[in-house]
């Protein structure tokens, strides 16, 4: 889909830094102590995040002033690509596992994961350091995961790796449609004049 921009509608790409919720207000308990993406930037009135990426989680989070934008992408199957670094040495038949759907829990059932892509990244992504160190190699090996999904149910890449017996000890999105993560920073933000996916 492209969007034409004839309107007046803003779109950006950001660098979600972990420990951020994905939105603008927040009504919880713990409000006050909770970091919210209206400090990373001025972005204008009535922005919305597609989609969510949750708390402990980082990378490729896009905004958009526009709702049939949000809309379109959250319901139409648009792929996302994470990476996550599992706690071991993930194995074959996990990620075979992992391809095919597992089971994991959402809103109290059960639930089977649609068929997804996924495979072992051989060499450790280069992202910039997580302000929350991430366990050392005392406590074992990691490795890396590329998983690609057209459905977002809540901490569903997490729960995922964990039925599969690798839990995730860092997780971050690095694609959505055509739109790639690529090189930014932590808390970088970037203006789009289109939305092409």
């Amino acid at each position: 889909m492209l969007e034409d921009n004839k309107t007046n509608d803003r779109h950006f790409m950001i660098y979600k830094p972990y420990g951020y919720l994905s939105q603008f207000v927040n009504n919880g308990q713990k409000q006050n102590s909770k970091k919210l993406l209206g400090e990373l930037f001025d972005f204008p009135d009535g922005i919305m995040a597609i989609g969510r990426l949750d708390e402990k989680s980082e990378g490729l989070l896009l905004l958009t002033t526009n709702g049939k934008i949000s809309n379109y992408i959250c319901s139409n199957g648009i792929e996302k690509e994470y990476y996550a670094q599992v706690d071991g040495d993930i194995t074959n038949e996990a990620i075979s596992k992992l391809s095919n759907g597992v089971e994991i829990g959402f809103d109290g059932k059960k639930y089977t994961t649609i068929p997804c892509k996924a495979f072992k990244i051989d060499s450790t992504p280069e992202f910039p350091k997580r302000s929350k160190k991430i366990r050392d190699e005392r406590h074992g090996p990691t490795s890396w995961v590329s998983i690609t999904l057209k459905e977002g149910k809540f901490r569903q890449v997490r729960k995922m790796t964990s039925a599969v017996g690798f839990p995730t000890l860092r997780l971050v999105r690095v694609r959505v449609g055509n739109i790639q993560l690529k090189d930014m920073n932590i808390g970088e933000v970037k203006e789009l004049q289109t939305v092409l996916l």
